[in-house]
């Protein structure tokens, strides 16, 4: 018993003793950690407690300890509210158009680089579709605004190929969704394919020798040989991308929608900012956003666990 609590202070003696030589050695790399840890600190640990109020009756001059605790009223009310339905619909379908041509466009676009052999043209191609990526979410959304005005480029475009006139492309619910999700492709399929590109030029070049000595073309190698060894970067960027289904981008939602497209613009984020922000509703705004990131998680557990039975690749 002695000598087996001995051993287990000299082990962390040890770790310590680790520890020190590795912070005197590389002190300047924990140096440039601690902004990063300030800020996950500050802004999303730090607020972290304000959840309480999702169960409280919060009056800004009461403060969080002394306004009442109504439990789990805001819920109740958003979930009989008039706008639950369209809510979580408009959410879920948004995201699912994202999911499907916004999480696979980077992919192609990996593989078609991948395939190019002319140095000066595929660099070309990068620095354009990178480019967008830095361009201010605002100019963009201002951007689009100008391309589906009366006499923008898209909204003649759309009339050329229908024969119908319209006055704005983002006046007529229909077209939100379309041109929410593919401006979003324009500005960052480009940078997201990165990851993919990075995951491709470590694949070992024996495969694709060996692929062609067996005969196989360049389709041949890209589906046997690229898509099986980049499987499992595209299974954890898909867990993560499923485990936000339940959240958008409410500041390029806020900025192209109108009342007119409420019927498929308005998601959960946007709600929660007009209640939260403009009726200063804060505890039920909260709620919401409260229940919004519990359907997260629970929709990142659970297809992190499929992911694991299906693929043996998972983020835990």
């Amino acid at each position: 018993m002695q000598e087996g609590s001995k051993n287990r202070k000299m082990t962390h003696g040890n770790r310590r003793t680790k520890i020190k030589k590795d912070f005197k050695k590389n002190w300047f790399v924990y140096l440039l950690a601690v902004p990063v840890l300030a800020w996950y600190i500050i802004f999303c640990y730090g607020p972290m407690w304000g959840i309480m109020i999702a169960f409280k009756d919060f009056k800004p001059l009461l403060g969080f300890k002394k306004s009442a605790w109504v439990g789990f009223s805001h819920f109740v009310e958003f979930f009989k509210g008039p706008y639950f339905v369209r809510l979580v619909k408009n959410t879920l379908l948004l995201n699912l158009w994202g999911l499907t041509f916004g999480f696979t466009a980077p992919i192609l676009l990996a593989l078609l680089l991948n395939e190019v052999r002319e140095g000066k043209f595929k660099k070309s191609v990068q620095t354009i579709t990178y480019m967008p990526h830095f361009i201010s979410l605002v100019v963009v959304c201002g951007m689009i605004h100008i391309f589906t005005a009366n006499n923008g480029i898209l909204t003649l475009l759309v009339e050329f190929i229908t024969g119908k006139d319209y006055d704005s492309l983002l006046g007529y619910s229909r077209f939100f969704r379309p041109i929410y999700t593919f401006s979003g492709i324009w500005q960052n399929i480009g940078w997201d394919s990165i990851i993919y590109l990075a995951a491709i030029s470590s694949i070992n070049p024996a495969l694709y020798e060996a692929a062609e000595i067996d005969g196989a073309g360049r389709i041949g190698k890209m589906w046997h040989i690229t898509l099986p060894q980049i499987r499992p970067t595209i299974v954890i960027l898909f867990i993560f991308a499923v485990g936000g289904l339940m959240n958008s981008s409410h500041e390029k939602i806020i900025m192209l929608y109108n009342p007119m497209t409420y019927d498929t613009a308005d998601v959960i984020a946007s709600y929660v900012y007009r209640r939260g922000l403009r009726e200063a509703s804060y505890s039920y705004s909260t709620a919401v956003g409260l229940m919004s990131s519990v359907i997260n998680f629970a929709l990142l557990w659970i297809t992190n666990r499929f992911s694991k039975k299906l693929s043996e690749t998972s983020i835990w």
